[in-house]
């Protein structure tokens, strides 16, 4: 019995660590089993341990997740403490004090430990839109496309991959990690989001300058602005990608017709034979999942569900509907625009859903 209460106390500790590392909602944690534990225990031990594990991990020391959030756990932690034992616990009140007097900054940090037991560590915005867009946080979908590389190594080991919307750069940063590839593009069209990529790549020890690449286990890694309004094909094929993937890019129909287009000037860049192509999404609205899957066929582009991955590795709102597809791009036919032409862009349908592209919810 005692045996089983250990293995029960370790994994609610590293259900509270992976949790808060990784700054999820408080209402995700296990705050009932962690009373019910409490209630078990005349001591404070399981409390001290949890507050080792989060607030006081040597990651939080070095980078830690916003002060609001901090603080809104430690006061939970006392909450939980008073409701089953008399007598303080100092160092949650110490702890907390710590927070208080600090001042909040614009940035916080996000952390997923890997299942090799290496860390990514993002620095992200404290808001969910932020100098006009929603790319400096990690949406969940890309969380989802990141579990589904670890499980497909061989999707990207040894090949150039070129991500479309990197966002705050966590999938990328797990394949190049992970899955070995030969060189990893990250790209996005805001420069803010630009150079908070530029910024993660570095603080989790990768380089982006060509001649510091000489180890072949490290992939050659670039971060390119690339706006898919007005991609050239020659533009694109500089980066001659063997795969390229995006995830949570469906959430306008402005946006998705973008997609599509890009994918269309993608399949010309390789007379060989076009990249692998795998769009990781959150289906929130069915309207603009069947635009996309309608403008696939426009495109003549095929597409299937991949199956879905065993293992949950990162801390994600289980009840999302979430989904990779992998595309099958046509021969290349699409006609090479001149440097200084933008690429036709299609009226969007009538009455399409989410005109107002605020990005992803």
């Amino acid at each position: 019995m005692a045996r089983e209460d250990s293995a029960g106390a370790a994994r609610l500790l590293w259900t509270f660590e992976r949790r808060f590392l990784a700054a999820r909602t408080l209402r995700s944690f296990p705050w009932q089993s962690l009373e019910e534990k409490l209630r078990e225990s005349s001591d404070s031990e399981l409390l001290l341990d949890i507050l080792q594990k989060t607030v006081k991990h040597p990651v939080c020391v070095r980078h830690p997740p916003s002060l609001k959030y901090i603080r809104s756990f430690l006061l939970e932690l006392i909450k939980k403490h008073e409701a089953v034992h008399t007598e303080p616990l100092d160092e949650l009140y110490e702890a907390l004090a710590e927070v208080l007097t600090t001042e909040e900054p614009t940035q916080c940090h996000r952390s997923y430990v890997l299942p090799s037991g290496d860390w990514i560590t993002l620095s992200e915005s404290t808001a969910i839109i932020s100098h006009g867009t929603t790319g400096l946080v990690t949406w969940d979908a890309a969380l989802y496309l990141a579990e589904w590389a670890i499980e497909n190594p061989a999707a990207f080991r040894h090949r150039t991959v070129l991500e479309l919307g990197s966002g705050a750069g966590l999938t990328g940063l797990t394949i190049c990690k992970a899955c070995c590839p030969r060189a990893y593009i990250f790209s996005d069209c805001h420069s803010r989001v630009l150079e908070q990529l530029r910024g993660n790549v570095l603080l989790n020890g990768l380089s982006l300058e060509p001649e510091a690449t000489a180890d072949p286990e490290c992939p050659l890694v670039t971060v390119a602005q690339l706006d898919w309004d007005v991609a050239s094909i020659s533009q694109l094929s500089a980066f001659q990608p063997d795969t390229v993937i995006a995830a949570d890019v469906l959430y306008c129909p402005e946006v998705t017709l973008a997609l599509v287009g890009v994918l269309q000037r993608l399949s010309a860049c390789r007379r060989d034979q076009a990249p692998d192509v795998y769009v990781a999404f959150t289906r929130r609205n069915p309207e603009t999942y069947q635009l996309f899957t309608t403008e696939l066929g426009r495109a003549a582009i095929c597409w299937e569900a991949v199956p879905p991955h065993d293992q949950k590795l990162f801390p994600y709102e289980g009840h999302s509907e979430m989904a990779v597809l992998r595309l099958t791009l046509p021969p290349g036919h699409v006609r090479e625009y001149c440097e200084d032409e933008s690429p036709p862009r299609e009226e969007l349908p009538q009455g399409s859903a989410d005109e107002a592209c605020p990005g992803p919810e």
